[in-house]
């Protein structure tokens, strides 16, 4: 028993380390910007550069619209599947897992294809349609965390029950969705758009190629040209990030926990 403890403190202290060095080495490297002192020089630099406001503002912007283009589409989905069809729940999952498994990269060579200006729906000709595609893209990548989470939140209540108590009352479907279910599966919807928040945010592939200001290709630019500035990024990437994986799990505190009755 106490062999077991030891080994997995020795587990434990070699991931930490495995995680936390290099994380530590970045922070002190991003402090020496000016020559024989620790300094937060790279970080002002960074946060007053004016291409740094602009990518971030733009993909938060593009944050919120994939947020709210994913509740739109799995909320109903998600639920409909659980009260009405079932047995199409193993293909669903299966389709929210695809992108995962394709590249971003085909799937941005594919909007390019099929939405470029000499194509009949040419989207990619004018900034609004390009942002419009980027924004579905991203819901595309974010779909398996935002499933799942929605997924995870509709386990926790009896979906049948609310919705015919709804329905007793007079409630149309839209309503029921929107002030019976959706108040109901809140935190975990929350934790979906965390996650998202966090994918949209330092994405590069899709932004670089549809040629979009957003703060990924932005990092990478970054990376490619400076010196310090670039820790100093991957510091506030970094800190974004877990930031987001932190208000997931102060959120997953007050979610519900699992009714275990049939839907």
């Amino acid at each position: 028993m106490k062999s077991g403890k030891f080994w997995a403190w020795v587990v434990f202290i070699v991931g930490a380390a495995y995680f936390f060095i290099p994380l530590m080495a970045t922070v002190e490297f991003s402090l020496r910007m000016r020559r024989g002192v620790h300094s937060f020089d790279a970080y002002q630099i960074v946060l007053g550069d004016a291409r740094f406001q602009s990518t971030f503002l733009y993909s938060v912007v593009a944050a919120i619209f994939t947020i709210i283009l994913g509740v739109l589409i799995v909320v109903p989905a998600a639920y409909w599947i659980r009260l009405r069809l079932p047995q199409l729940r193993p293909i669903v999952e299966f389709i929210t897992l695809l992108p995962l498994v394709i590249p971003a990269i085909v799937i941005v060579f594919g909007y390019i294809r099929m939405y470029g200006s000499n194509s009949p729906l040419p989207f990619l000709g004018s900034n609004m349609g390009a942002n419009a595609l980027l924004v579905i893209g991203y819901a595309t990548l974010a779909l398996p965390y935002m499933y799942r989470a929605v997924d995870t939140g509709l386990r926790t209540i009896d979906v049948r029950t609310l919705t015919e108590a709804a329905q007793i009352l007079g409630a149309g479907w839209g309503t029921i969705i929107g002030r019976v279910i959706l108040p109901n599966v809140l935190i975990a919807v929350l934790s979906g758009a965390f996650l998202t928040f966090a994918i949209v945010i330092g994405e590069f592939t899709m932004a670089s190629l549809l040629n979009r200001p957003a703060f990924g290709p932005y990092l990478q630019n970054i990376g490619a040209n400076r010196a310090y500035e670039p820790a100093a990024l991957a510091i506030i990437a970094f800190a974004i990030t877990w930031g987001c994986m932190s208000l997931i799990q102060i959120l997953s505190r007050f979610a519900p926990k699992s009714s275990n009755r049939p839907n």
